[in-house]
């Protein structure tokens, strides 16, 4: 908070200028031309008086030869003369004669034996040569300490002359500016009216100087109800660090609506309040006043105070975030719950429900445009074994190695289940009997030389499948017909001896 005890109002602190610039104009017009009397001077001349009437008196009564009536008469004239400190009468042969006063302690004069205004010299003559001098010791002229210098008659006629053309200037200057008060330029009855908007209001003037502040702009800020009549709104520290993150090139809003001759609407500022973290949020409007002659008079700002809408919307940016995450969480665990639905949990292949919801509707497309649909049906030979010998975690094991195998080497458009146990099925859609051949082959050979080395818990260890390949152009009136199909060559490849791929040719099976 700003230290206010010693504020001075514009008219006074212009009327202290003018004082100032008095008395600087005095100061040089007496240098130039002695407008003020040399009291140093005068002082000197009235002390020479002084001591020349002394030097008489004093050569007198030496010619008498009477030193108590010349010590007496020193004395006197020491008590009458309350400028004089001291007074010697001192021979030509540099003996002191008499004193009155401590001339000891008084005496100081120049070395060159010339006299000064303070410390004075006057020659005593006998029979017309130098008999001696007398010496007389002055108070100083110039003031010795603070106090003297506030009474000393030259700082007391420029402090009158101050304090008079002060009074002066500040009752005149009352009187001139109340014709040019920039406040008095609109009438109370449209004050009143601004007062009463619900917006704050500043009209400027055509550089930029506050004309009128509404009620509301007041209360902004504490600063905003100081004197702001008359001042440049750039100079409001308070205002316009609301625009810090403006270019330092880029002008006000006012500045380019009076330049450009344009409104100005929705200009952001944030003013900070005292004992809040939270600035108030305006959106500041600018309109250019112009006469009937479309001539610029100046220009019309608004502040609207935005805070609590900018508040709610900062609430709801908030709560639509923290939704957005809530549907995304909900899409997430219904993946989860899809996978979990669709999914074997052991290979991530499709379970046989998931399985024949697109199988069916993708065999009854195929078999009604004619295409390609071939059928593989898969078993790992002699798994059982692998359970007796291993157990069932490294029966598993065998499973998810086999799936993996599978899947490495088909297509997206292609369907992969675990059909049971450690039996798989896989659709090729448009694949030719030829084609599904080769792929069954790629799968067994990726089978046999992969799968085994993927269970490094147990090296050395021999996986191979059997495969059953059939085409939809075997006549398969479904998709279960097909399978069926594809289980039977599955079949027959296992009783010619496993590791191997067998194709439905009806009745019998080609390997």
């Amino acid at each position: 908070m700003k230290l206010r005890l010693f504020s001075l109002s514009p008219v006074a602190r212009v009327a202290l200028g003018l004082v100032a610039l008095l008395l600087s104009l005095l100061i040089a017009l007496d240098l130039l031309f002695g407008l003020l009397p040399d009291r140093i001077e005068q002082v000197r001349q009235v002390r020479q008086q002084i001591s020349e009437s002394i030097a008489i008196q004093t050569a007198g009564l030496l010619q008498s030869g009477d030193l108590a009536a010349l010590h007496g008469s020193l004395r006197e004239v020491l008590q009458r003369q309350q400028d004089l400190r001291s007074i010697g009468i001192r021979q030509a042969q540099g003996q002191l004669l008499t004193q009155a006063g401590e001339h000891g302690l008084h005496w100081h004069p120049p070395a060159d034996g010339s006299s000064t205004v303070d410390q004075v010299r006057v020659p005593v003559l006998s029979d017309g040569s130098a008999w001696g001098e007398v010496e007389l010791a002055f108070r100083p002229v110039l003031p010795e300490s603070i106090t003297g210098w506030l009474f000393y008659p030259s700082v007391v006629a420029l402090a009158s002359v101050a304090l008079a053309s002060f009074g002066a200037f500040y009752l005149y200057l009352r009187r001139v500016l109340e014709y040019l008060d920039p406040s008095k330029a609109i009438p109370d009855r449209v004050r009143t009216a601004f007062d009463t908007l619900g917006e704050g209001v500043l009209i400027l003037d055509k550089q930029g100087r506050v004309v009128l502040a509404n009620k509301l702009f007041r209360q902004f800020h504490p600063n905003a109800g100081d004197e702001v009549i008359g001042r440049k709104v750039a100079d409001l520290d308070w205002l316009i660090a609301g625009f810090q993150m403006r270019s330092a090139t880029q002008p006000y809003p006012w500045v380019t609506a009076m330049e450009q001759r344009v409104q100005i609407q929705d200009e952001p500022l944030d003013i900070m309040r005292a004992g809040s973290d939270e600035p108030m949020r305006m959106l500041v409007g600018c309109a250019p006043i112009l006469d009937g002659h479309k001539r610029l008079r100046g220009c019309l700002v608004t502040f609207s105070d935005v805070t609590a809408l900018h508040r709610i919307n900062t609430q709801l940016l908030v709560t639509l975030s923290d939704l957005e995450a809530s549907k995304e969480e909900i899409r997430r665990q219904n993946e989860d719950l899809h996978r979990l639905a669709t999914r074997d949990p052991m290979t991530g292949c499709l379970n046989r429900r998931a399985f024949f919801d697109s199988a069916d509707p993708l065999f009854e497309n195929i078999k009604g445009d004619g295409g390609e649909l071939c059928c593989v049906m898969s078993d790992i030979d002699h798994f059982k074994s692998f359970n007796d010998r291993y157990g069932h975690t490294v029966g598993d094991m065998v499973i998810k190695s086999v799936a993996k195998c599978l899947g490495s080497e088909l297509r997206e458009v292609d369907l992969l289940c675990r059909y049971g146990g450690e039996e798989f099925c896989i659709l090729l859609p448009g694949s030719t009997t030829e084609q599904a051949r080769d792929v069954a082959e790629r799968l067994r050979a990726s089978v046999e030389g992969n799968a085994g080395s993927a269970i490094r818990d147990i090296p050395g260890i021999e996986i191979r499948s059997s495969f059953g390949v059939a085409s939809i152009k075997m006549g398969a009136k479904d998709t279960a017909e097909l399978i069926d199909q594809a289980d039977n060559a599955l079949y027959q490849s296992k009783q010619n001896g496993r590791n191997r791929v067998s194709i439905w040719a009806g009745e019998r099976s080609v390997g």
